[in-house]
């Protein structure tokens, strides 16, 4: 069955706007409680948001979603999607939802949710959840008089979420050597974030700190780190921090302001925990985006690189069936299984700190491990997402590019699972080459009719 409310993240889309309505939150509240109840007599559901102004809308709709069907909702307010994924699972709850569209506009929203164990529903559990929506007679019956459920706010979710993480920085350590610029892209990590660096003993100067409902993501955090990276440089710092709206991602930048994205935290992190014998499975999980630069690096080590779809969810699986501990995007979702279920960007920030202080190398320094290859990423918006197959112009331009680029290359298309866009990369040595590949497929798209403006 093809999902029409789920993509790879959860539902988002614009707040307001179908399916990311109030009566739609409503619904997947009680189809949440439905889903989780099984014998038990109340379902407990630990409910965060990053700060858009249409967080507040979403919470209460889905807290009375839950509530009508007798479960039990417990807020943690602003809140990193790792921090919610993390309190779901310390407070031996049933289930866990995160109100966010993570590195999108303010006008967007989304919802995703957790199973008690803190890791992210698997789509056969989503699917069920979206077949109850669409058929209401299914969903648990209202609860009457006390078996109302009730909402209640966890008090000090952000330190609570602090101290975890405090916890996974090596005892022997601390951070009073170090100057960090972190910037918060106005988001659910802003008050977390620099609390934890400092209180590790950071000198820290915060970007992003300044949330107002409309400005998450405007021109800051991980999707624009250029700001964070000439900070680092003014500042004399010895790393930048950037995240994004709901703080599962991380960007960094060395000491002298150069961008490094989620394959040279990767890399950094799997050659030092291999060296220290602790890295498992034998390599490490990517995606389809993971630049071939970091798959030849690890191969130099005795390790493989196993891909996946794009979506740290769909990176989790796979760790979790190769038995490995270490997986990631180049976007900056990387996960550490053995410390967390999903992908938490503070975290990423604090296993690179560890490498620089045990090894006594600058970032700069260390972000040299691999050649990468020279790649050329389009994203354009779409009217609607026909299947690759059935658009003739595009399928021979990507079959050239397949047949140009063999043995030297790769490309993707694909569509995005949260948002009507489409997404086309190409790798190889000729960065010329590519453009010139890259150019043809948009003609290509162009004659199909299926871009938007």
């Amino acid at each position: 069955m093809q999902r029409k409310l789920f993509g790879t993240d959860g539902i988002r889309g614009v707040a307001n706007e179908y399916p990311m309505i109030a009566e739609v939150a409503v619904a997947l509240g009680q189809a949440l409680v439905t889903v989780f109840r099984g014998g038990k007599d109340r379902v407990r559901v630990v409910v965060g948001k990053d700060t858009r102004v249409s967080g507040y809308m979403f919470e209460t709709a889905l807290a009375a979603g839950i509530c009508s069907v007798g479960g039990r909702v417990l807020l943690a307010g602003t809140l990193p999607t790792p921090g919610i994924a993390y309190m779901t699972s310390s407070m031996r709850a049933e289930a866990g939802a995160v109100i966010s569209a993570s590195h999108n506009p303010y006008e967007d929203n989304g919802i995703k949710f957790f199973g008690g164990d803190g890791f992210k529903l698997p789509d056969e559990v989503e699917s069920i959840m979206e077949r109850l929506v669409e058929n209401p007679g299914s969903l648990a019956p209202r609860a009457k008089g006390a078996e109302i459920g009730r909402a209640e706010r966890i008090e000090d979710a952000v330190g609570r979420y602090c101290v975890a993480l405090k916890s996974l920085f090596p005892r022997d350590l601390s951070l009073d050597w170090l100057k960090i610029v972190v910037d918060c892209a106005h988001g659910a990590a802003y008050r977390v974030a620099p609390m934890v660096f400092e209180e590790l003993g950071a000198k820290v100067i915060k970007m992003g700190v300044e949330p107002n409902g409309t400005n998450i993501n405007e021109q800051c955090g991980a999707l624009y780190p250029e700001a964070m990276a000439k900070r680092v440089v003014e500042e004399g710092a010895q790393i930048g921090l950037a995240l994004d709206g709901d703080g599962d991602r991380a960007i960094l930048a060395d000491e002298k302001g150069r961008i490094v994205d989620g394959d040279e935290i990767l890399a950094i992190c799997a050659e030092y925990m291999l060296n220290r014998g602790v890295l498992k499975g034998g390599g490490v999980v990517g995606t389809v985006m993971t630049n071939f630069g970091l798959e030849k690096f690890l191969g130099s080590l005795g390790l493989r690189l196993v891909r996946t779809d794009v979506g740290d969810r769909y990176v989790v699986e796979a760790m979790k069936q190769m038995g490995m501990n270490v997986g990631g995007e180049q976007s900056g979702h990387i996960v550490f299984l053995d410390d967390s279920t999903t992908g938490d960007g503070i975290l990423s920030c604090l296993k690179v700190l560890e490498v620089m202080a045990r090894t006594q190398k600058p970032l700069s320094e260390l972000g040299k491990a691999f050649e990468r290859y020279p790649q050329i990423l389009v994203s354009k918006k779409v009217v609607k997402k026909v299947p690759l197959d059935n658009l003739r112009n595009l399928s021979v331009a990507m079959r050239a590019s397949e047949e140009a680029l063999r043995g030297k290359g790769r490309i993707n298309v694909r569509y995005s699972g949260t948002s009507c866009a489409i997404r086309v990369m190409l790798e190889g040595e000729d960065e010329m080459e590519l453009k010139r590949l890259a150019h043809e497929m948009l003609c290509a798209m162009e004659k199909d009719g299926i871009l938007g403006e």
